[in-house]
């Protein structure tokens, strides 16, 4: 009797109920844990805190390209083999610098995760020293994007 209610259910429920249904049992899912949890928090660290890094140093070069036309170039033909760089079409155009500077994002990111990956990887950091860092970071490049903390910047 319970399958063919399942089976009337089914064809009576909406998908979206279904979906539903199925995703209210997703933090149960999480809540039983690990068998094996990892003892330390280093490896996460290091992703966490290189990704504001990342984002850090594409701020950094972003105003050293914007306050030197020669560093501008230098930047830029880091970035030369991102597609769309320079096209040299002025129907479709190019995104210029910005690929040296998503350069510098990667590879920051990059280098500075293997780095804080060998240094952390059996050490337990608090959840906090992770978020400050992070966060801290992150935040930084997003207020060196504001122009007024940097006025010397022109306006484009």
């Amino acid at each position: 009797m319970t399958n063919t209610r399942s089976k009337k259910l089914s064809v009576t429920t909406p998908i979206y109920e279904k979906v539903w249904e199925t995703l209210k049992q997703f933090p149960v899912v999480l809540a039983k844990g690990s068998d094996k949890p990892p003892a330390t928090s280093g490896p996460a660290a290091a992703a966490l805190i290189s990704a504001g890094i990342g984002c850090f140093t594409m701020m950094v070069s972003h105003h050293l390209a914007d306050t030197s036309k020669e560093r501008e170039k230098f930047i830029w033909g880091l970035g030369k083999w991102i597609p769309g760089s320079d096209t040299g079409d002025k129907l479709w155009g190019n995104i210029g610098s910005y690929s040296g500077k998503e350069t510098m994002l990667l590879v920051g990111w990059l280098l500075s995760w293997v780095i804080l990956h060998n240094l952390l990887k059996n050490r337990a950091v608090k959840t906090s020293t992770i978020f400050i860092w992070a966060f801290g970071l992150i935040v930084a490049a997003t207020a060196m994007s504001w122009h007024p903390i940097f006025p010397y910047l022109p306006l484009i």
